[in-house]
């Protein structure tokens, strides 16, 4: 096949790439290289050279309806990530630039065999969690979806997720792709551009799998972006002799996925029948706290630096994500490499970029002049 990827030059789509052309696909990439994830109009050197690549916006109709012409499928991983208050940035790329794929795929009549579209874990906003205090207003062990935690709870630094019914504290369960919960802006927009791909793609028999990541790790990640995780964040500040900083309390749960796998997955969703109209998981099954992950890294790079833990919090953030992958899985799927090896990769990596140098005090600095970043009391 012949298969555009949006957003291919980026950290996801270079690996999907690489697995496409591995696999004896012909590879067109269309991409903005703009940034934070990129310096301005640079290709990245990884970019292999059998890959056609055309520089534009998801957002322009022009650039789009050249990109997909004479293509037979489409992997669609461009996308606006990040934590700021420019709330309509997020729709008008993640949403509305899917919809215009769709629009001009029906508009031209083009024969498109497949759209893979990357969605998010954070559509789950805090996803299951399960009460098992025995209360008289429900029962020991009942599920619940819980709402963002109060900004005034938060400010006391009480970190954790209560029970709606009875106030208890919960304990987080593995998400399954069944129930929604978007909390913040990056998640609207993921969700939002779910249904646009996934009801245009069956009113207009497109065939359409959207892919929810969980926190994406690996090599080639944009050391600019302050989005892209606590890989690069802690890495980046033990490299530099700074100690990692934790939000919170450092106890949040999260799940970790190698960037490897999410590109077999990709390619998976993208030739396999049976993922047509479906929404998949694609985890790493690394259920990690932050500050677990800190350590790991610490003691990997300097082990003299413990981390820090001020107290303070992002607006919006969940609490424990951790995404059930058994769905994926039934069709083959496995994740490969643990949070170990991913860092042990990614550090070798960081360390051999001439461009590497630790980003997080101008992104701190950004992050609490717009409120996305809190001190507690």
């Amino acid at each position: 096949m012949r298969v555009l990827v949006t957003g291919g030059a980026g950290f996801i789509g270079s690996h999907t790439i690489d697995v496409l052309l591995e696999k004896g696909h012909a590879v067109r990439v269309l991409d903005s290289l703009a940034p934070p994830v990129h310096e301005e109009g640079v290709l990245p050197a990884y970019m292999p050279a059998d890959a056609e690549f055309l520089r534009g916006d998801v957002r322009d109709a022009a650039a789009l309806r050249r990109a997909l012409n004479d293509v037979d499928a489409v992997i669609h991983l461009a996308a606006y990530q990040d934590y700021l208050t420019d709330f309509s940035k997020f729709f008008h790329v993640n949403t509305v630039g899917t919809a215009l794929l769709y629009e001009l795929i029906v508009q031209d009549k083009l024969p498109i065999q497949k759209i893979v579209v990357a969605s998010s874990q954070a559509t789950y906003g805090e996803g299951k969690y399960a009460c098992m205090q025995d209360a008289p207003m429900h029962a020991h062990g009942k599920t619940f979806f819980p709402a963002l935690r109060p900004e005034a709870q938060l400010k006391q630094r009480d970190w954790q997720v209560h029970c709606p019914e009875c106030g208890a504290e919960m304990q987080w369960q593995v998400t399954d792709e069944a129930q929604v919960n978007p909390h913040n802006q990056y998640a609207m927009s993921k969700y939002t551009q779910e249904m646009v791909a996934l009801n245009l793609g069956q009113r207009y028999n497109i065939p359409t799998t959207c892919m929810r990541y969980s926190i994406v790790q690996g090599k080639r990640q944009s050391f600019r972006n302050a989005y892209s995780g606590i890989l690069r964040t802690f890495t980046q500040r033990l490299l530099a002799g700074h100690a990692p900083v934790c939000y919170e309390d450092g106890m949040q749960v999260r799940d970790y996925v190698y960037v490897g796998d999410v590109a077999r997955a990709n390619v998976l969703a993208l030739t396999d029948a049976r993922t047509d109209f479906q929404v998949f998981n694609v985890g790493g099954e690394c259920a990690v706290t932050v500050l677990e992950y800190a350590r790991l890294l610490a003691n990997k790079i300097n082990p003299a630096l413990a981390p820090d833990v001020p107290g303070m919090y992002r607006f919006g953030d969940t609490r424990h994500i951790v995404s059930d992958v058994s769905k994926l899985k039934a069709l083959g799927w496995t994740p490969t490499k643990t949070v170990d090896a991913i860092a042990d990769e990614y550090v070798a990596w960081a360390v051999s970029q001439s461009d590497r140098r630790d980003y997080y005090v101008e992104a701190q600095a950004g992050m609490l002049a717009r409120g996305t970043l809190r001190a507690a009391n």
